[in-house]
Order: structure tokens, then C-alpha cells, then sequence
């Protein structure tokens, strides 16, 4: 029997994707485990690997599509010698489509076009009917290039080249002061919307409080040089941020009510510290984990995340090495910040922003000295941590990090 494969929920926050590119053509033989499709979610671009075998008798979602509800059938997986169904089986929502499906080499002929008001049968995709009627273009005036005269969206841009009348643009959220001919437009990849929605909620829905100190690292900047002066032919260096992971992941095993997350029925108390850290990533971030984080020594800290943070940004990590820290860090330093509040990264309770190192004027005593400082601020959610607890959290941090012997006992 034909079997439909279906757009998957590759995050717990996905609710919907961009199927960005196929890796097998219609005709093609598939077995369970072959990488299929590329989908892009909220989090990033991850393959999709066939469960079953047979044979890709019909896409139904052409790449580039997008808005595309978890669940809805993209494929169709049919048996060898199986004739191929002109549709889909499974009830979905309807999911935009980028451009019409070719006819496969089985010869199925594409399914049919609802008529036009006219009482005629035009067969015309999706993308080419919406751009037809965005430039007011009559259907029937076109001659359709695709299969058994279907038409396309290349066929509406061949029927124009200038229209007469161009339709009313939609009034735009913010006004645009410059004219239409020095405007670039990008639209909005998945990712950048779902940021931009869990963002706002995120600084909506959680009551966010800033508590900042100055922390010197002159010590831990010299245990750095040190520890990496032992390395082997290079088969290590530790960062400061590799450093800092390892330092806030004790600061919250000594005040492990920062560890938490808030419910509206109840506050979750997290044993584990599992350490998001901030990763930039074309056209937005993600948030890759390190588990466990005040258990492990530095060197593996380092390995671990250089490793996470490079497949980050070729966007093939696995959803459980970015889904359920406890806690997170950004780390803007290597671009000379001075000081910056983060946004909390929901459902998390905390998030600290680390800022750049910069030699600065510190009394000690009566005397005036010069000192490497860094001004750390952590954002929480006043729903589960208040202003004291959040102050004695950033106090202890303060002290392990100068006084850094302590991450590496």
C-alpha cells in the first residue's frame, strides 16, 4: 500500500516548517534511514530520514515551500510496481505548496485543478494562481508550460512583463521612509519568525528582573594560560567562555535555587545542570547544551562545545543536544561589549550575559590598581527567583571565578 510520509515535529516549539530541499527525486528508490528531505524548523535545517522502503512515487510539497502544519503529508512512498495515488490518504491541513508537482516518470497524471468561476477547467498551482492574482492577471489569458498545460509560476512571469495597473500593496507594520527602489527584501526565514514569536513572548509573558556585577578575571585569565601551555601539540585550548560554562554550572550547585523553572502549578527543581549556551547561527541563534555541566572537567567542556558549536552552525545537531537546559549563557565579550541584558530563553528561569573583559581601575584597600573586569548581568524570571536569591547567585559566581582553582579541583 501507498504510504504518505509526513512533515515531522522535530522540536517540542515546532509547529509548522519549511521543507527547504529534496534528496530524492520522484522514482527513486528508498530504503528505511535514507536522508530524504532537508526541513527547515525554528531551530534549524535537519535532515529527515526515510522509517519505511518503497519507492517515492509523488511529492506533494515542492521545495522552498513554506508554513508547511507538522503532520501534513509531503510524499508519498508507494511499493515497487505499485501504481501511484494522485493524492494523498491521510486528512492533513492543506499546506502551501512553492510550485506545482511534476508528472512522475510512472506516468500518474498530476491531480486536477478546481475550474475557475468561468465554468473552465485551468490547471494552475498554487503559487502561479496566487501570483496571477496578486498582478491581476486573467488565468485564461496565460498558456500553461507544465504538465498536461498546467501553469506555473514561470508562466505568469513570462505573461508580464509590466503591468498596467499594479495592485495595492498591504499597509506595511512600520513604514518604510525611503522609496521602493532602495528596499531589499528578505523574507523571513522559519527560524527568524519563531525566534522573533518566542521572543516577544518571552519579554511579554515573563516578569524579567537584571541584577549586574563586575567580576575581575586576572586570575582566571592566568589559570587559562597555564592549563593550555600544557597541551600536547595543540590537542586542547580553553576559552574563557569554556571556562565561564564550568564556572556558572557550580555557582548554581551552590545556589541551586537559580535552577529551576516556573509552572503555573508548580516550580521545577532541576538535580542536573545542563548548560545552554547562546551559538549565532545564519539568520538567527540556537542554543546548543552542555549536560552535566558542572561534572566535567574543562578539556572536555572545550571539546564538547567547539564540537557543538561547529555543528550548530552547519545545522546538524540533534534535537536532544539542543532541547532541555536548565539554564543559559550568551557570551557577546569577543565583540567588545561592555555590558548587555539577554532575553530569558523560555521555559528557563535564568540567562547570563557575558560581556567583554577590559582593563579597568579597582580599589583594593586604599590603593588604586588596574584589573581586568568584566560586568556580568543575569536576567531572571521573577515568577521563580527573587531579587535576593538572583544577587546571592551572582555573588557566588563572582567569587569562583576569582578564585578559579575551583574549576579544576
Amino acid at each position: 500500500m501507498a504510504t504518505d510520509i509526513l512533515m515531522p515535529a522535530l522540536s517540542p516549539t515546532m509547529t509548522e516548517g519549511k521543507l527547504a530541499r529534496w534528496l530524492k527525486a520522484e522514482g527513486d528508490t528508498v530504503s528505511a534511514g535514507d536522508v530524504i528531505a532537508e526541513i527547515e524548523t525554528d531551530k534549524a535545517t535537519m535532515e529527515v530520514e526515510a522509517v519505511d522502503e518503497g519507492i517515492l512515487g509523488r511529492i506533494l510539497i515542492q521545495e522552498g515551500a513554506e508554513g508547511i502544519p507538522v503532520n501534513t503529508p509531503i510524499a508519498v512512498l508507494v511499493e515497487d510496481g505499485e501504481a501511484v495515488p494522485e493524492a494523498s490518504s491521510t486528512q492533513a491541513p492543506a499546506a502551501p505548496t512553492a510550485e506545482a508537482a511534476p508528472a512522475v516518470s510512472t506516468g500518474t497524471a498530476p491531480a486536477k485543478a478546481p475550474a475557475e468561476e468561468k465554468g473552465e477547467r485551468i490547471f494552475v498551482s498554487p503559487l502561479a494562481r496566487r501570483m496571477a492574482r496578486e498582478r491581476g492577471i486573467a488565468l485564461d489569458a496565460l498558456t500553461g508550460s507544465g504538465p498536461n498545460g498546467r501553469i506555473l509560476k514561470r508562466d505568469v512571469e513570462k505573461g508580464v512583463t509590466a503591468p498596467k495597473t499594479a495592485p495595492k500593496a498591504a499597509p506595511s507594520a512600520t513604514p518604510v521612509a525611503a522609496s521602493e527602489e532602495t528596499v531589499r527584501r528578505v523574507p523571513n526565514s522559519t527560524m527568524r519568525k519563531v525566534i522573533a514569536r518566542r521572543l516577544t513572548e518571552s519579554k511579554t509573558q515573563v516578569p524579567h528582573f537584571y541584577v549586574s556585577v563586575d567580576i575581575e578575571l586576572d586570575a582566571l585569565l592566568e589559570l587559562r594560560s597555564k592549563l593550555n601551555a600544557t597541551a600536547q601539540e595543540n590537542s586542547f585550548k580553553i576559552s574563557v567562555n569554556d571556562m565561564m560554562i564550568k564556572a556558572v554550572a557550580l555557582a548554581l550547585k551552590k545556589v541551586p535555587g537559580v535552577n529551576v523553572q516556573f509552572t503555573d502549578a508548580e516550580t521545577l527543581h532541576f538535580e542536573n545542570v545542563d548548560i545552554s549556551m547562546a551559538v549565532s547561527v545564519p539568520d538567527g541563534l540556537i542554543t546548543p547544551i552542555i549536560r552535566n555541566a558542572d561534572r566535567k572537567s574543562l578539556r572536555q567542556i572545550s571539546v564538547e562545545a567547539k564540537d557543538l558549536a561547529k555543528r550548530a552552525r552547519a545545522g546538524k545537531l540533534k534535537p536532544e543536544e539542543f532541547q532541555g537546559g536548565t539554564f543559559s549563557i550568551s557570551n557577546m565579550g569577543m565583540f567588545g561589549v561592555r555590558e548587555f541584558a539577554a532575553i530569558i530563553n523560555p521555559p528557563q528561569a535564568g540567562i547570563l550575559a557575558i560581556a567583554s573583559g577590559e582593563k579597568r581601575a579597582v580599589v583594593r584597600g586604599s590603593e588604586i590598581a588596574v584589573a581586568t573586569v568584566m560586568t556580568a548581568t543575569l536576567s531572571v524570571d521573577h515568577r521563580a527567583v527573587d531579587g535576593a536569591l538572583g544577587a546571592e547567585w551572582l555573588n557566588a559566581l563572582r567569587d569562583i571565578v576569582q578564585n578559579p582553582y575551583t574549576l579544576v579541583v
